[in-house]
C-alpha cells in the first residue's frame, strides 16, 4: 500500500503555473517538478514568476543566509 496517493486530478481552486509551458493551470496538470503552487487565485499563479524573483532577490540579500563576508567568499 503507497505511503502517499498519487492526486491526478486538480480541486477547484488549486491554481498553479506551469514552468514547462509557461502558463495558469487550475489543479495540478504538469508533474510537481514542472509547476509553482498551488496559489489562491488565478491571479497570485500568473504573478509566480515575478513573486520567485522578488524572493530570491530578498534571499540573496539576507544577512542570515550568508556565512562569511562577501569578500571571503570562495567559488569552487
Amino acid at each position: 500500500m503507497p505511503l502517499f496517493k498519487k492526486r491526478t486530478v486538480g480541486k477547484p481552486g488549486e491554481w498553479y503555473y506551469c514552468l514547462e509551458h509557461k502558463k495558469v493551470e487550475e489543479g495540478p496538470e504538469c508533474p510537481a517538478k514542472d509547476r509553482f503552487g498551488p496559489y489562491a487565485s488565478r491571479q497570485e499563479a500568473e504573478h509566480a514568476m515575478q513573486s520567485a524573483r522578488e524572493r530570491n532577490v530578498q534571499w540573496e540579500n539576507d544577512p542570515k543566509w550568508h556565512d562569511a563576508p562577501a569578500g571571503d567568499r570562495r567559488e569552487d
